[in-house]
Order: structure tokens, then C-alpha cells, then sequence
């Protein structure tokens, strides 16, 4: 009866696609660019693309349990190799797309100097801090792995505000309820962030590599239009586009 209610839930959320129209389950790392991307896709084909944008770790579930969703792009490779072994993928469709990266990222007004790097969060001035919940949110477990390599966790955990994914625990500090985030830097180059904000680039070394792949589902009820899709994200015009939001591409691809 769980389970019954889970599906039930899900496809209310999704709402079915129309003929060559896709549905796809996108890391919320990929809100900025992604809707773009898709504009450049449809235009030429004139196929259409559903976004559902949130947490990798959630949408794992959801497509474990039957979500009617014909794509998945995680932030973490490892849900979509996860499906891969399950048998739930179109075989030979997993696509290394792109590596992630951290930032902080605090409002324009204040008044941390980020030149201190995540050690500016120890400023009296910041009570509250916003991450991604790093129980499924890749975004938030990099964000706890570079604080605990810089010494910094035990002292700010009792400030941590948690989004439900990187795209919530920005708007945390977009409204005001954090003084401070550690983000997608995707989402740091996003126009309302850029124009709101200042960050810092957490070094790389902090944190695992945020290797972000793509699958297309076995259950896809438009495998042609999906795979079309994911060819499209291969061309260097759309590799470019991502790099312009701070994404750049793992060393490499399958």
C-alpha cells in the first residue's frame, strides 16, 4: 500500500508527455542551463523536453519505484550506475555529461570576506548556512566532505540549514533565511544569482570529483526522442554551453 501511494504521488508530479515529448528527471545543478539547452534541442527537432528538476538521491527512488520518467540526469554517477546494475537503463546509455563544482556563495551585501575561503563562515555574523541535505543530495555531501578536509564541521554544523537539493539551498540565501551557501557553481553563474551575490570557488581538492551522468530509462516510452536528446548534449556547441556555467567534462566518457 506504500508503494501504491509512492507511484501515486509520482505520477501526479509528472505529468504524462505528449507524442516526441520527453520527460526528464534533471539534477536541480542543471536548472541554469539545461532550460537553453532544451530551447536549442526543440527548435531544431521540434520535440519537446519536460524538466523535473531536484535531488539525484530522490529521483533514484522515484525511478526505482516506477516514475514514468524517459531520462535521468544525475549529479552523481553512481544513481544512475546504481540503475545500470538493477537493469533499469537502456543498455549502453549511461553518458558521463560533466563535472560539477562548489562554491560559497553569500548576498552582495555582505560582509564576510570570501579571500578567507570557507573559513569566513567562522564570522560571528553568520548564523545560518545552507546546504544541500547530504543524505540524498550529492551537492551536500561534497559541501560536508570540503568542510570536515578544512577542519571546519564541528564547529558550524549546529548552523547548517538543509535544502532538499542545491537549487532550494541557494534560495535560502536568496531570501534571506542564510547568510551564507555552499552551492552548485551552475547555479552561482545563473542570472538572478550572478546579479545578487558574490562567491568563491571551493578547491577541488576539498571534495570528490561531482561526476554528473546521464541515462536513458528502460521504461522510456520514447526511447527514439530520448536518445536524440542525449546525442544532442555531445555536440561541442552544447559542451560549450556548459562550460559556461562552470561545468567542464570528465576526463572521460562512455
Amino acid at each position: 500500500m506504500k508503494r501504491f501511494f509512492l507511484l501515486l504521488s509520482i505520477c501526479c508530479m509528472v505529468a504524462s508527455g505528449t507524442a516526441q515529448e520527453i520527460v526528464v528527471a534533471a539534477a536541480s545543478d542543471l536548472s541554469s542551463v539545461f532550460p537553453q539547452i532544451a530551447a536549442g534541442f526543440e527548435k531544431e527537432t521540434g520535440k519537446k523536453v519536460k524538466f523535473n528538476f531536484g535531488s539525484s538521491g530522490q529521483f533514484l527512488l522515484q525511478i526505482e519505484n516506477g516514475a514514468p520518467f524517459d531520462l535521468f540526469f544525475s549529479a552523481d554517477i553512481q544513481y544512475p550506475q546504481r540503475l545500470e546494475s538493477e537493469g533499469l537503463i537502456q543498455p549502453g546509455s549511461l553518458y558521463r555529461y560533466a563535472v560539477g563544482k562548489i562554491v560559497l556563495y553569500v548576498p552582495a551585501n555582505s560582509p564576510l570576506d570570501l579571500t578567507q575561503g570557507l573559513r569566513a563562515l567562522l564570522s560571528p555574523k553568520v548564523s545560518r548556512i545552507a546546504i544541500a541535505n547530504p543524505q540524498h543530495a550529492p551537492y551536500g555531501r561534497a559541501a560536508v566532505e570540503a568542510l570536515r578536509k578544512e577542519g571546519l564541521y564541528d564547529a558550524l554544523q549546529g548552523k547548517f540549514v538543509f535544502g532538499e537539493n542545491i537549487s532550494q539551498a541557494a534560495q535560502f540565501v536568496q531570501s534571506g533565511n542564510a547568510d551564507a551557501g555552499i552551492v552548485a557553481l551552475s547555479l552561482a553563474l545563473g542570472s538572478a544569482m550572478k546579479s545578487a551575490g558574490r562567491y568563491v570557488e571551493i578547491p577541488a581538492s576539498d571534495y570528490a570529483p561531482l561526476e554528473q551522468a546521464a541515462v536513458i530509462l528502460k521504461s522510456s516510452r520514447d526511447k527514439d526522442t530520448a536518445a536524440a536528446f542525449l546525442a544532442y548534449l555531445h555536440r561541442p556547441t552544447v559542451i560549450a554551453q556548459l562550460a559556461t556555467f562552470g561545468f567542464s567534462m570528465p576526463s572521460r566518457t562512455r
